[in-house]
């Protein structure tokens, strides 16, 4: 009983102690609570992109946010101003003026994050950006480029205009197999090789892909398609697929030329020259009747998803880019 009586003691003791409120005082929180002071480049980024559009735009390092094994680094601050401005010229006014005001507020990534330099990938090649769940995306070489400059804006507007076709494409699903069985045997996690980029180019063009990366998977083709579509306009695309047909004819001729002896006559290098181009013709039509193929499927995923005119939307995203680059 005594024993019983000392321990009920203990546990008053130890309830009284626990009460004491000189020893249970919260201290001072460890989390930073005090508003962050903005400034010019946060100010402008968030008028433009975080009110109306709810899209977070990171420029500032994070450690963790990208691969720590690649000699990667933030933009400088003088570039983010510029650089987003033209994502939002090309990208967000275009969508906005062709799907209407709510379009890119209802599907957009929620984070633009920015990186300075490039991401050189082990293979050779390098990553331009990436989509990351439909919530975020990821623009490398910010610092790079030139906002004055058409060319340098079109590569880094490829980037932009690519992973959003991946978002719209885990929005509403376009047609992947019909899709995927016009090119089917072309598809290779091995599309980086071999490692001149101009042979490589001249494979898959060959084979009826837009580009080289475009042979990875099917999802990464459709984006390569959609994205040399909106940087390119109706001109110049076609001129791209004019350009893709005479070099398949040339190299067919190359090849045939380089067969023949040293000593040929200017004959035997005409009838050669005849006989390639003649073999090539139909082979260099049937490769872009696949582009085109794919095209109209992107077109046609446009128009019944989001009642958007595809070539309205060329149009209207090319002329973006001359306006951005004044």
């Amino acid at each position: 009983m005594k024993k019983a009586n000392i321990f009920i003691a203990v546990i008053f003791f130890a309830i009284i102690s626990a009460c004491n409120p000189e020893e249970n005082k919260l201290t001072e929180s460890n989390l930073d609570t005090d508003t962050p002071e903005l400034n010019v480049t946060d100010s402008w980024l968030r008028e433009y992109f975080t009110i109306p559009y709810n899209i977070e735009v990171n420029y500032k390092w994070h450690e963790g946010r990208v691969d720590l094994d690649r000699y990667l680094s933030p933009p400088t601050l003088e570039k983010v101003i510029p650089v987003m401005d033209i994502v939002k010229q090309v990208w967000i006014d275009t969508y906005s003026e062709l799907g209407g005001e709510n379009f890119i507020k209802e599907i957009a990534p929620r984070e633009l994050l920015l990186v300075g330099g490039k991401n050189l990938n082990p293979s050779g090649t390098r990553t331009l950006g990436f989509a990351e769940g439909g919530k975020n995306i990821v623009l490398f070489e910010t610092d790079l480029i030139n906002v004055k400059d058409k060319s340098e804006v079109t590569m880094f507007v490829k980037t932009i205009q690519h992973e959003y076709a991946h978002i719209l494409n885990q929005q509403i699903r376009y047609d992947e197999e019909a899709f995927k069985e016009i090119t089917p045997s072309g598809y290779t996690s091995q599309w980086y090789n071999p490692a001149d980029e101009e042979e490589r180019f001249d494979i898959a063009n060959s084979q009826g892909f837009i580009t080289d990366y475009a042979r990875l998977n099917e999802n990464e083709d459709f984006a390569e398609m959609l994205e040399t579509i909106l940087t390119n306009n109706a001109e110049e695309y076609q001129e791209l697929l004019d350009n893709i047909k005479a070099k398949i004819i040339s190299n067919a001729v190359d090849a045939a030329l380089e067969n023949l002896p040293t000593t040929a006559t200017q004959d035997e290098i005409d009838a050669a020259t005849q006989g390639a181009t003649v073999t090539a013709t139909p082979e260099a039509e049937n490769a872009i009747a696949l582009i085109k193929a794919k095209e109209a499927i992107v077109a046609d995923y446009f128009k019944k998803s989001f009642n958007i005119d595809l070539y309205e939307l060329q149009k209207l995203a090319t002329d973006n880019i001359l306006k951005a680059i004044q």
